[in-house]
């Protein structure tokens, strides 16, 4: 009897202890790594977090340019973590919802016009050694859809993929053309 209770209780240990590894918040697993709201994302190149989200009908006086659309403004950290300045993009990032249809998904709104506030991040920008940006991240989404992702793909120079990197929240509205996230 002391056999199988001992037996029980290294079997519980083991599961326990990979459960405990298998869920590491933003460190990528077999090519995929995902978090929440406020979760640090820790890729190849730098980490990322998203800090907030709302919906909001315009944003700097500017309102979607598709109909049937509103916009999702993200407040997002990246800081580099990499051995040498890396050039960045707002376009790295990209937003989803949760459609089943195949263009569930877009890029910043600074990838078809010019950015409308200082608070957004730059369309492109070198990130050095060590160093932490904040900033807005503005996307076009559909009306009604409140469940998104803000996510990232490591590209490499050589043209091959790494992992691909998702935070998953909930936006909510909110009602006046205020830019603080």
């Amino acid at each position: 009897m002391k056999k199988v209770s001992f037996a029980v209780l290294i079997g519980i240990f083991c599961l326990a202890m990979l459960a405990g590894c298998s869920s590491q918040e933003g460190q990528a697993q077999d090519g995929y790594g995902e978090g929440g709201m406020g979760d640090t994302m820790h890729t190849y190149f730098f980490d990322y977090t998203v800090n907030s989200a709302y919906l909001c009908d315009s944003f700097e006086g500017y309102t979607a340019a598709q109909e049937g659309y509103q916009l999702l403004v993200a407040d997002v950290t990246v800081k580099n973590t990499f051995q040498e300045s890396i050039p960045m993009f707002d376009t790295d990032f990209q937003i989803q919802w949760s459609s089943d249809a195949d263009d569930a998904y877009d890029v910043p709104i600074t990838y078809y016009m010019d950015a409308l506030s200082d608070q957004q991040l730059p369309s492109e920008y070198d990130l050095g050694v060590d160093e932490e940006r904040s900033g807005l991240l503005v996307f076009e989404v559909p009306e009604g859809e409140t469940d998104f992702s803000i996510s990232y793909l490591e590209l490499f120079d050589d043209e091959s993929e790494g992992d691909v990197f998702f935070v998953y929240f909930t936006a909510e509205p909110q009602s006046d053309d205020s830019v603080a996230a």
